[in-house]
């Protein structure tokens, strides 16, 4: 009887064992589904448009499940951009050797919203009439280091931020910024733009702009036409000699500035030319300057490095009477914190008048 009992109870638990593992399996099936259900609803995106973007996913690409939004098509040697599954919101094509943006090939990618073609061979001619306009949704545009000899036409007014860095721009179509009311970020570094490309004609439309970025290019005067909501504003590696007087009453809210790598001279830069209260952070490190100037109460940093200042003195570039100040900080004391003179013809130590006007010094490098 016992033997029986014991073939029985073996054969009972090996039947509960088969059913038990056939329930976890089934199990395990519904949890997959389950998350990639929720999986979709993360990424605002319906379970069937999920599947339909991974089967049409482009065989040179890569089309995570975990992201389902995002077609990466990077550093593929690609020279044509294969067809784009339509439900994408990230698109990354950079480091390849694409020469056309084709409509034909992002016809179905309207939803976009990042686009990444960095690091191609993209010529003005190369991007087809239509082919950005139709991107309603998109935010990012990256176009650094391409063949580019004018900024792109037809942008979408959904825009936000345009990079189009070190390209071969030297034209900046009239009207090509009208209707991008979002677009708070522009990088034109590393073109060749000169004088009479940026002008309040060409940079009409930009009417939240937030940072332009205009250096190492062919500037030689301070550029016309920027808009009044610019707080971030580079000119650095120009030919830029002088500031006109006054030059800053446009810009009201400018709070960075740099302009390094240019030729300016004291000669060309009025004393009281930065006495703006909006500025937190100037630099002007090689240049030509001979003289401090007029430094503003409320700017924090401020880079004189390598240029030709032989002397610094508080009764020159205080913005305030020290004896108004007193002997303990008030609203009223300059808010200076970091300051560079290295580089220059000025012999330590820095006077007292000067660390007595600015009492917040944390650093000065001489």
């Amino acid at each position: 009887m016992s033997g029986l009992l014991l073939s029985w109870l073996l054969a009972f638990i090996n039947e509960l064992m088969m059913e038990l593992s056939s329930k976890m399996e089934l199990l395990l099936k519904l949890l997959s589904i389950w998350c990639l259900i929720g999986l979709t609803v993360s990424q605002d995106i319906t379970y069937e448009e999920h599947i339909a973007q991974i089967q049409a996913c482009p065989k040179e690409c890569r089309c995570p499940t975990n992201f389902p939004r995002a077609v990466y098509c990077d550093n593929k040697n690609l020279k044509n951009i294969p067809k784009i599954p339509p439900y994408t919101w990230y698109l990354y094509l950079q480091s390849n050797m694409i020469e056309v943006l084709s409509t034909d090939a992002l016809q179905n990618a309207t939803q976009l919203r990042w686009l990444n073609l960095n690091r191609n061979k993209i010529t003005s001619e190369g991007v087809e009439e239509g082919v950005l306009s139709a991107m309603t949704h998109l935010v990012h545009l990256y176009m650094d280091d391409n063949l580019l000899s004018s900024v792109p036409s037809q942008l979408p007014a959904s825009l936000e931020h345009l990079r189009l860095s070190r390209n071969r721009i030297s034209k900046i179509p009239a009207g090509v910024f009208v209707g991008l009311d979002k677009l708070t970020l522009l990088d034109l570094q590393g073109n060749k733009l000169m004088d009479d490309a940026v002008t309040e004609v060409s940079l009409k439309g930009l009417n939240n702009l937030v940072q332009i970025n205009l250096a190492k290019n062919q500037l030689s005067t301070m550029p016309l036409g920027l808009p009044p909501s610019t707080t971030q504003l580079f000119l650095d590696g120009n030919n830029i000699e002088k500031i006109p007087a006054g030059y800053f009453k446009g810009l009201p809210k400018v709070a960075f500035l740099r302009l390094n790598h240019n030729k300016l001279a004291s000669s060309g830069v009025p004393k009281n030319v930065f006495n703006i209260s909006s500025i937190l952070d100037l630099q002007l490190s090689h240049n030509q300057l001979t003289d401090v100037p007029l430094i503003p109460s409320g700017l924090e940093h401020l880079h004189l490095d390598h240029n030709k200042i032989k002397t610094v003195s508080g009764s020159g570039v205080c913005p305030v009477s020290v004896e108004d100040l007193g002997d303990s900080l008030n609203e009223s004391a300059p808010r200076l914190r970091y300051l560079r003179l290295d580089g220059n013809e000025i012999q330590p130590p820095i006077p007292r008048d000067v660390i007595m006007c600015f009492r917040l010094l944390r650093s000065i490098v001489i």
